[in-house]
C-alpha cells in the first residue's frame, strides 16, 4: 500500500464496498440477528499486532465476512426488537461516505461555514416537521446521553446545587448525567400507567426535572404539562426526553404527546432511534440559548470566535470536534419527505398494535402495559425465569433479538418495532417463535 491519493485504486476499492454493502443489506433478514459466538471467538481470530506492511482493501471487506460479521448483533436488522430498533437507512448510510469524504470538523462557523448553516436549517426544518415552537435554538449531539448531559449544565448554570427530578421510569442517561455535573438525582413514583407523579416533585429544591415522552421501559409519556406548572412557579429547569417517540412528532394524530412541551426550557429527540437515521444523530433544541452559552463557551487564544453574527457552536455544547451529522439527517429528510416518514411510523404503530391485539387474545399470555407507539410490553403466565427463558430461546434461535424489562416487580418481554424494513410477517414469526418457547 502507498501513501497519497491513487484515483484508479479508490475507485476500484469503492466499487467493492458499495458492492459489500448492497450484499449485506439484501442477505441482512436471513442473517441470525444475535450471534453464535462465545466470549473471546471474535478476538481469538484476530492478529495480536497490527500488520507491518500494509494490505489491499479486499482483505479487509474478506475478513469482515469471515470474522466480524459472524460476531455482530444486527442492530440494523428487520427482527431486531430489544431496546429501540434503529434503522440505517439506504440515504443515511451514503450520506455517511460523504460525511467521511469530507472530513470537516464543525467547531465554528468559520471552521466550516456550510456545516453550521446546514445544521440551523435543518434543525429548523425538523422542529417545524415535529411542531415545535418558530424560533428556538437547535443543534446535533450524538446521543441522547450528550444532549441531556449539556440541557443539565446549562440549568446548572442558572441553580446550582439542586437536584435532578425524573421518573422511575427514566433512562438510565438522565441519572449518568446527573452525576457527571455533581447534581443529587432522585427518582419519583409513577401511577398506574407507570407516569411521574407531577405532585410528588419538590420543585423548589429542584435544578431541573426530566419528564420523559415515551420512556425505555413502556413508552409511557409523563404529564409534561403538569410539570411545567411546577417548573414555571420555582424556576426550576425542565428538560424533556423525547428521544424515542419525539420523532412520531411527524404524525398528527401522535401530537397528543407533545402537549406541555412547548413550555420547555430543553428537549431531545434522536433521529436515529425512530427516524431512520445512522448512530450517531441526537437533535436537541432549547428556547434559553444563552444558559448554554455559560456553561460552554470558551475563547483560547488558538480559536477566536468567527467574525460576524453567528453562533460558533463550540460555544453551546461540551464537544469541540464536531462530525456533519446534519449531512445525513438532511438525505434522509429530503429522501423520506413528510409523507415518506409519516407512512413508515403509522406502519410501525399498525404493527405494536396488531401484535398487542394477539396477545390479548391467547390464553396465558398478558399485555402488560399500555402501547401508544411502536412498543409491546407483555408476558406468559408462569414464573420470570420461565419468560426470561423464553426469551433467550428465540434470541439464540436467531430469529430475532428481544430484550425484557421490570414492570411491576415482574419481569415482562418488551418488542420494540421500529426499523424501516420490518413488515407483518416479521412480527408474525417472531410471536409465534415466543409463543412455540414459552410452551417448550
Amino acid at each position: 500500500m502507498t501513501h497519497g491519493f491513487d484515483a484508479e485504486a479508490f475507485r476500484a476499492d469503492a466499487r467493492a464496498a458499495t458492492d459489500w454493502v448492497e450484499s449485506f443489506l439484501e442477505r441482512l433478514p436471513e442473517l441470525p440477528v444475535f450471534p453464535r459466538v462465545a466470549p473471546g471467538d471474535v478476538r481469538a481470530k484476530l492478529p495480536a499486532s497490527a500488520p507491518e506492511r500494509g494490505e489491499p482493501f479486499s482483505q479487509l471487506l474478506a475478513d469482515l465476512d469471515e470474522i466480524i460479521v459472524p460476531g455482530l448483533t444486527h442492530w440494523n436488522h428487520p427482527r431486531f426488537f430489544a431496546y429501540f430498533s434503529i434503522t440505517a437507512s439506504p440515504p443515511g448510510i451514503l450520506s455517511e461516505l460523504l460525511i467521511a469524504a469530507m472530513n470537516v470538523n464543525g467547531m465554528t462557523w468559520s471552521t466550516s461555514p456550510a456545516f453550521s448553516e446546514l445544521e440551523a436549517t435543518v434543525m429548523d426544518w425538523l422542529a417545524e416537521l415535529f411542531g415545535l415552537p418558530a424560533g428556538w435554538h437547535g443543534h446535533i449531539e450524538d446521543t441522547a446521553s450528550t444532549s441531556t448531559l449539556s440541557a443539565l449544565a446549562a440549568a446548572r448554570t442558572l441553580r446550582p446545587g439542586g437536584i435532578v427530578y425524573a421518573s422511575e421510569q427514566a433512562n438510565f442517561s438522565v441519572e449518568k448525567a446527573a452525576r457527571l455535573l455533581g447534581l443529587e438525582y432522585r427518582t419519583v413514583a409513577t401511577d398506574s400507567a407507570f407516569r411521574m407523579r407531577a405532585e410528588l416533585v419538590d420543585y423548589d429544591a429542584a435544578t431541573a426535572v426530566v419528564p420523559t415522552v415515551g420512556t425505555t421501559a413502556t413508552t409511557s409519556v409523563d404529564p409534561v404539562a403538569a410539570i411545567a406548572d411546577g417548573c414555571e412557579r420555582s424556576g426550576a429547569w425542565l428538560h424533556v426526553d423525547a428521544a424515542y417517540a419525539g420523532s412520531g412528532w411527524v404524525c398528527p394524530e401522535l401530537r397528543w404527546s407533545l402537549e406541555g412541551v412547548e413550555r420547555a426550557d430543553s428537549v431531545v429527540v434522536n433521529p436515529h432511534k425512530w427516524l431512520f437515521t445512522p448512530l450517531d444523530c441526537s437533535t436537541l433544541w432549547t428556547r434559553r440559548p444563552e444558559a448554554f452559552f455559560s456553561a460552554f463557551s470558551a475563547r483560547p487564544a488558538y480559536m477566536q470566535p468567527s467574525a460576524g453574527d453567528v453562533l460558533d457552536l463550540r460555544d453551546v455544547t461540551p464537544a469541540l470536534g464536531r462530525r456533519f451529522r446534519a449531512l445525513k439527517l438532511w438525505a434522509v429528510l429530503r429522501s423520506f419527505g413528510r409523507e415518506g416518514l409519516q407512512h413508515a411510523i403509522r406502519e410501525h404503530v399498525r404493527l405494536a398494535q396488531l401484535l398487542a391485539s394477539w396477545v390479548a387474545a391467547e390464553p396465558g399470555w398478558e399485555v402488560t402495559a399500555p402501547h401508544p407507539f411502536s412498543v409491546v410490553c407483555f408476558r406468559h403466565e408462569g414464573s420470570d425465569d420461565a419468560n426470561r427463558a423464553t426469551i433467550e430461546r428465540v434470541n439464540a434461535s436467531g430469529l430475532a433479538y428481544l430484550a425484557g424489562t421490570v414492570l411491576d416487580g415482574r419481569f415482562v418481554l418488551r418488542i420494540a418495532i421500529g426499523h424501516e424494513r420490518t413488515t407483518e410477517d416479521d412480527v408474525r414469526s417472531t410471536w409465534e417463535a415466543l409463543r412455540d418457547a414459552a410452551s417448550a
